[in-house]
């Protein structure tokens, strides 16, 4: 009897499209941003506000789990679903705080092409977490979780070679110190979609 009177639902998965859209706007302006620096100031700005407003989407999420007495998915599920989202934005602002703080100058075709490579994945993580309120397609979205596990893969290739690169041919030691921490720092973006495609995962194998 007490149930009946309880909040039933929330709009979690309205809040999970959300956030997603802010992640894919989030990843265009990093894009933009290693493709030329001239655009340095204004796309972390861009990036910084999608962040900021993803966090607001994030409080608001959990705050609506304590509030709802009967969830759509596991409260836990919930929970870690939105907080791994929230930390693909987070990394994204680390890699640009960490170019502005460390003053790089020049960005490496390698790190252009983990940033498109976090684009991807974003891409895929928007699609996926789309797919979560309708659970049909089941087969459908565990291909793109399979995805995004595959570009990771690519991602942790890319790194390794440019890492391999950048030991062999950068005297600077400074320089190479940047770069590996901003080529480490982009792959942590693909390593944190694909701990929201194993989330999504295991939600879809449950509820099949």
């Amino acid at each position: 009897m007490f149930g009946k009177f309880m909040p039933t639902e929330g709009q979690f998965f309205g809040y999970f499209n959300e956030h997603a859209e802010h992640i894919i706007a989030g990843s265009k302006a990093l894009v933009a941003l290693l493709d030329d620096f001239d655009q340095l100031e204004a796309q972390a700005q861009v990036l910084n506000d999608h962040e900021h407003a993803a966090d607001r989407i994030t409080h608001a999420t959990i705050d609506l789990l304590h509030k709802t007495f009967i969830t759509p998915l596991d409260r836990d599920q919930i929970h870690s679903l939105i907080n791994s989202m929230d930390d693909i934005l987070d990394l994204m602002q680390d890699v640009v705080e960490s170019i502005s703080l460390y003053d790089v100058k020049r960005i490496t075709p390698e790190a252009k092409q983990l940033g498109n490579i976090c684009l991807a994945c974003a891409e895929r993580v928007k699609t996926v977490v789309g797919s979560l309120s309708d659970m049909h397609d089941s087969q459908g979205i565990l291909k793109i979780c399979h995805e995004i596990d595959r570009l990771e893969s690519d991602a942790d290739r890319v790194m390794r070679s440019a890492m391999s690169k950048l030991f062999r041919h950068e005297n600077d030691v400074r320089e190479l110190i940047k770069m590996k921490a901003i080529y480490e720092l982009l792959e942590a973006v693909t390593d944190r979609c694909e701990d929201v495609a194993n989330i999504i995962e295991g939600i879809v194998l449950e509820h099949s």
